[in-house]
Formats: structure tokens, sequence, C-alpha cells
């Protein structure tokens, strides 16, 4: 398309039909072919929208009013929707979401893994779809000298101050509105990104929601923390059922939540938690699902597509603290776990021995390197298990898969796209996809999990 070809320009004023949603939950429309992305406008809606923005093949748009509205519009309850980037579909009801989550998947299925067939199921929500996290990770800064807590506006790092989060635990929000309060009254102060000062960076909160343990982590700035035994004492005294109080130390100007070293200030290393009979501990840097209830619902998909009669050889790559791996080894004859993290292959043969599970071996390494070391070594997997970050599975993993040829991939994935882009790798490697099953993890928000069957 060329520029005189755009059918808008900056600031116009125009009447659309919202045809669809983003993978990031923005409304889109179109004006003779050109789309536009609207946020907060939902499929179905009429609109008057003022562009904002006008790029060579796409153009922005600002609601100024909702001409027709959806039946799916609902008004979000949290009082600071608008300002907060953590949920972006308040906005629109829960049944509308889960169908919004399992359209996401088949399409992009459709678009890039060419795979118009595959069954997709109705995506398994929730109950009650609030109040699930159990972890928090809040960052602390200051205004005008007073300190404040709450996560970041959209596509800013201005933090809105707040002192509840509707699909955060309440125990999350109890320890962070308290550690807050400790820390103005011992005059700590909060952290400014730009000018790299100040004392704390972020609050963190662990529940184990079965339990009830409680796990504070304070990351700062540099190792000293005035009146440190004060606030310790403090935080003893005022949250009920804490078993660990943790320092964590980020000396870096950098966007990422914790630093290198952690020291326990008070209490445990670890809080315990459960999931479905198997006990996990958490550390403050452990890679634990946020939701615990859903991940029960994910895990035992992952189960059933295993088909696992108890003779299997299973490898669980991207295992993480082994959850998925000892969901597996109720069921296998073997599980062998491979995790790049030390520190969580640590966790995951803790979790082993705290379970008595003696049928998992983890590694630390990579999956595309540790797996074909293990095929050397004469083990052959029945049932392979992918977990991968949202970058998806790496290609030497793929063919690696391909190579080993186990009789079922079960891929378990938080990226759609990125899915869809590997489904198709394995498919053209001789695999069929089954079945796919999204899960609901994060409601309120545009993120999607699901679960993939494959057969060789």
């Amino acid at each position: 398309m060329t520029n005189y070809e755009v059918p808008v320009k900056k600031n116009d004023i125009v009447d659309v039909m919202i045809e669809d949603l983003t993978h990031d939950g923005a409304g889109v429309a179109k004006i003779n072919g050109y789309a536009l992305f609207i946020p907060k406008a939902l499929p179905g809606e009429k609109v008057k929208v003022k562009i904002v923005k006008v790029k060579k093949g796409f153009g922005f748009g600002r609601v100024l009013e909702t001409l027709e509205e959806s039946p799916d519009r609902v008004d979000a309850p949290c009082p600071i929707y608008n300002q907060c980037g953590g949920c972006q579909l308040q906005h629109l009801s829960y049944e509308a979401q889960l169908r919004f989550k399992q359209k996401q998947v088949k399409d992009v299925l459709e678009r890039i893994g060419q795979l118009p067939d595959v069954l997709v199921h109705p995506t398994l929500g929730m109950d009650d779809p609030w109040r699930y996290r159990n972890k928090a990770q809040v960052p602390v800064g200051e205004i005008e000298g007073g300190l404040v807590a709450g996560f970041y506006q959209e596509r800013s790092h201005r933090i809105i101050d707040m002192d509840q989060c509707l699909i955060q635990h309440e125990k999350n929000d109890y320890v962070v509105t308290t550690v807050k309060e400790i820390a103005k009254k011992y005059g700590v102060r909060g952290y400014d990104e730009e000018k790299h000062r100040g004392t704390l960076r972020h609050v963190v909160a662990r529940y184990g929601k079965q339990t009830g343990d409680i796990m504070v982590v304070l990351i700062t700035r540099g190792p000293e923390l005035a009146n440190k035994k004060n606030i310790i004492e403090d935080i003893q005294q005022e949250i009920p059922n804490v078993k660990s109080i943790v320092q964590n130390i980020n000396p870096k100007r950098t966007n990422v939540i914790f630093g290198e070293k952690t020291h326990v200030l008070w209490g445990d290393e670890y809080i315990y938690d459960t999931i479905g009979d198997i006990r996990f501990a958490i550390s403050a840097r452990s890679f634990y699902q946020v939701n615990p209830d859903q991940t029960k619902v994910l895990y035992d998909k992952a189960l059933e597509y295993a088909q696992l009669s108890g003779g299997e050889t299973v490898i669980d790559a991207y295992c993480g603290i082994g959850t998925i791996s000892l969901f597996l080894a109720q069921g296998a004859k073997h599980v062998y776990g491979v995790e790049i993290v030390p520190e969580a292959i640590t966790d995951a043969k803790r979790n082993a021995k705290l379970n008595g599970f003696d049928n998992v071996d983890f590694a630390v390494g990579e999956a595309e390197n540790v797996m074909p070391w293990w095929y050397a070594q004469g083990i052959r997997a029945d049932v392979i298990v992918v977990d991968p970050p949202r970058k998806g599975c790496d290609d030497k993993l793929l063919e690696t898969i391909i190579a080993m040829k186990p009789e079922r991939v079960v891929y378990v994935s938080c990226n759609p796209a990125t899915l869809a882009r590997d489904l198709r790798v394995l498919e053209d490697g001789g695999y069929r996809t089954t079945e796919v099953q999204p899960v609901d993890m994060f409601p309120w928000t545009t993120h999607v999990e699901s679960v993939t069957l494959l057969t060789l």
C-alpha cells in the first residue's frame, strides 16, 4: 500500500465497526482494507474514533464515543483499570474472553501453522476468575517524597499506586500494603529508576494457597537496608503466617526484577505449596505457576494427553522446578527432566525427594544438547513433553524430537504464535497435531496457555 492510498490521516474523526480483537486485546476495524487498531473497543461495536497514528499498512485510533455497544461489554470492577497495564480485558465478559482465547489459538494455527482442521476445544476457564495470583511483584517508587507501590501504567514506567489488585490473592495485597507502610515508618527510600537512586526497588509476596505459607522478598538496590532489624520484627508481627523474609540485591540499571544475590533475613529459605498430591518447595526465585487452581487443570490435561500406562519413559524438556515432571512420574516408568537454569534443577531434585519419587532424573543444560546425549546412552522416550518459554522451542530441539521419534509429543505453550510455528515443523517431520486444549491461566488478560497432543 502506497502513502496516497491510506484512507485516513492523523486527527481525522471517523465512524467504524469493530470486527475483531488483536492478540493484545485492541479492537480491529477496517477502512477500505486498511486496518485500524483501537484499544478498549470490542467486536460488534460501532465507535466514533479519532485517528492518533498513521502508518503505511495500519493505523491507531482512540474511542471518542461508542455508538453501538457490544452485548459482551461489562463495567470493569477495578478502579484503576484504565491506568494500570496489568489487565487488558476487564471490559469484556468472562464468557466472551474464553471464546476470544479459543479463537486466538484457532486463528494462529490456521495462519501461521497452516493447520485449519485441528480440533481446538473450548477454553477451560475458572468458576471464580478473581484473586487467583499467588505471587505479586510490585515496583516501589516515590512521588513528592511519599512512597508508592503498584503496577506500571500501560506502556510506561510510571507507577500507579494501589492498595489492592483484583487478580491478586488478598494475602498478597495485604503483604504489599503492610510492607509499604513499614518502609514509610522507617524512612526507607523508594527506587528512582531514572536517577538510579533510593533503596527499595520491589516488594515480592509469595503465597502457598494450600498451606497458607507466606514469603516476603525485599528487592533492594544495594546490600544496606536502614533499620533492618526493626523492619524484620514489624513484618513478623504484622503479617500472620509469614514463614520467610528474604532480601534480594539488584544493583544494576535494568528492568529485570531480581538481582544475583539473595539471602534469608529471617525464617526459612523455602515456603511450601501443593498441586494435587504433589508438594513443592518454593524459593524467592523459583519459577512456580501463579495460578495454582488452573495449573492443576493444565497439568491434568498434559497427563491425559501423555496416555501413560506405567511402562513409559518420558522426557520433560524445559522442566523448571519439576512441576510437570513429577505429575508425569505418577504414571510413568521413568521421567528425565532437563532445564538450563541450575537453581531450578536444584529445586526439582529437592521436590522429587520431598515427594519420594525415585523414578525421575534431572539434568542441567540446553534440552537440544542433553537429549541427544541421553539418546546416545540408549534412552528411548515414548513421550516427550515440552513447556518452552514464550519464544517457543529451539530449532535444534525440534530436530532432536523428530530424530528421536517418540510416539507422542505433548506441547504446553504460553504463546499461540510460537506454538503454531513449532507445530508446523513437527508436522513436516512426521507428526500429526491431534487436538489442542486452551486453558485460561490468566483471566482478564490476553494471555492464553494451551496443551497440544501430537502423534507420530
